[in-house]
């Protein structure tokens, strides 16, 4: 697996450097960390695609596993030298872990297009993500210090309470109106739009704290 994103010219955070040198020297422990840090980011990404298409099939967490065994296997091929390079690698690997898992539980194994739309959809669900960033009262423009705030903001949203997560995901990744998430939540609309506001500005709050 190659690595097709255009070289950068931004410069990574030492922390995140030297995690990436040791990798690069065949530090197993430093890779590991490097996608562990990816672990929350992917998931989301993954569950958004997997719902679309397999349901509860397949779950996200044994995706995005499978996605980092693929990534040890196949680092060295790896052409990046930068954290936004990285991630865009690894979600290329998670597409082609999805498009597996639909190739085998659907009728579209001759769909030869397949990979390339789930990574085209992946990264749509990303920008969606990055998008929250207005939400949570952070500049898209802003770098953060170890991760692309995409990732950091991906890590923010797991300490939410499990419904303000929910409805966070429901409005921004999957694009429900507030009375379709209300139907989901059995909740009235107005309910469901207090929970938002809460959950923005609690997101809001552990962003500033911990990403800034």
């Amino acid at each position: 697996m190659t690595n097709d994103v255009t070289s950068r010219s931004d410069h990574p955070h030492p922390k995140w450097r030297r995690l990436f040198v040791r990798a690069q020297s065949g530090c197993t422990e430093s890779l590991g960390t490097l996608l562990e840090d990816h672990r929350t980011y992917l998931g989301l990404i993954a569950r958004v695609r997997l719902e679309q298409d397999l349901q509860s099939k397949c779950s996200p967490s044994d995706v995005v596993q499978e996605t980092f065994v693929r990534a040890h296997q196949f680092f060295d091929d790896f052409a990046g030298a930068s954290q936004p390079e990285f991630t865009a690698w690894l979600r290329k690997i998670l597409a082609s872990q999805i498009a597996t898992q639909i190739r085998h539980y659907s009728t579209r194994r001759r769909d030869v297009h397949l990979e390339r739309r789930i990574d085209l959809d992946l990264k749509q669900s990303s920008l969606l993500l990055n998008g929250m960033l207005a939400d949570a009262g952070a500049s898209p423009s802003r770098s953060a210090e170890d991760l692309e705030q995409t990732v950091l903001l991906a890590d923010a949203l797991t300490s939410l309470p499990g419904d303000y997560r929910e409805v966070i995901v429901l409005r921004h990744l999957q694009g429900y109106r507030f009375a379709e998430i209300a139907e989901k939540m059995n909740r009235s609309v107005d309910t469901v739009k207090a929970i938002w506001r809460r959950a923005i500005g609690q997101l809001r709050d552990q962003f500033s704290d911990e990403a800034m």
